[in-house]
C-alpha cells in the first residue's frame, strides 16, 4: 500500500499518479530487497491492465515511475526510515503492516492510501526434511507449522496487522480493505520466471533503469 503525507497533499489515489512530474516515490532496490520486488511487480500488474498487456507500454509506464523515485534503499526498513525520520518524497511503497505500524506511530503526520491493484505476498513455510529427521523433531516441527494457521494465531497475526488467511477472520478485521484486486505469484508465473524476466542482470527492471 502507499504511505503518504497527512491530507495527501499530492492527491496520490492510484499507481497512475505515481507517474506524474513531481511526485518523490521511496521504495527499496528490487535487485536487492524482496519487498521492493512485490512493488515492482505490483505496479507491473496495474500497468499491465492499463494497457491491455502490450509490454512496451507498460515498460514506459515503469521507466517513468522508477524516474519518480528518490531513493532505492537496500531495504523495507531503510526506505521507512528515509521517508519517515529523513522526511524525504512524497509517498512510500510499503508493505501493509508497516504502514499500520507508522500511523500508529505517526497518527497526525500520515495517511494509508489503497491502489486499485497490489500483490498478495505469501512467504513460504516448510518443513525440511534433512533437518528434522536429524534432529527427530518432524511431529514438533509439524504441530508448530500447522499451529501457523490456527484460529488463536491467525487473530495474533492480525491484530499486528498481517492479513489472515483465514477469509472468516479477515472479516473481522476492517482494517483490511477486501476491494483491492491482489495479484500472486502465479500471475507471473511463479518466483523463477519472475526472476529471469525482470530482476536478473539485464533483465526489465535494469533495462528501465
Amino acid at each position: 500500500m502507499f504511505l503518504v503525507r497527512k491530507g495527501n497533499p499530492k492527491k496520490i489515489r492510484d499507481w497512475n499518479d505515481l507517474v506524474k512530474d513531481g511526485i518523490g516515490i521511496i521504495t527499496p532496490d528490487p535487485k536487492t530487497s524482496g519487498g521492493a520486488r512485490w512493488n515492482y511487480l505490483a505496479a507491473w500488474a496495474y500497468a499491465e491492465k492499463q494497457f491491455n498487456g502490450d509490454e512496451e507500454q507498460v515498460k514506459g509506464f515503469m521507466k517513468k515511475l522508477y524516474q519518480n523515485v528518490l531513493d532505492l534503499a537496500s531495504g523495507a526498513r531503510g526506505s521507512t526510515n528515509t521517508f519517515i525520520e529523513k522526511r524525504k518524497g512524497d509517498v512510500l511503497l510499503s508493505w501493509e503492516n508497516e504502514a499500520f505500524l507508522s500511523l500508529k506511530d505517526y497518527p497526525k503526520d500520515y495517511e494509508i492510501v489503497m491502489p486499485s491493484v497490489s500483490v498478495l505476498a505469501e512467504p513460504s513455510v516448510a518443513i525440511v526434511d534433512k533437518i528434522v529427521d536429524k534432529r527427530n523433531t518432524r511431529k514438533l516441527a509439524t504441530e508448530y507449522l500447522n499451529y501457523l494457521y490456527s484460529d488463536e494465531v491467525q487473530h495474533v497475526a492480525a491484530r499486528h496487522h498481517y492479513r489472515p488467511t483465514n477469509k472468516a477472520i479477515l472479516d473481522e478485521y476492517k482494517e483490511f480493505d477486501q476491494n483491492v484486486n491482489l495479484i500472486t505469484i502465479e500471475h507471473f508465473g511463479g518466483w523463477d520466471k519472475a526472476q529471469a524476466k525482470h530482476f536478473a542482470d539485464g533483465a526489465i527492471f535494469d533495462q528501465i533503469r
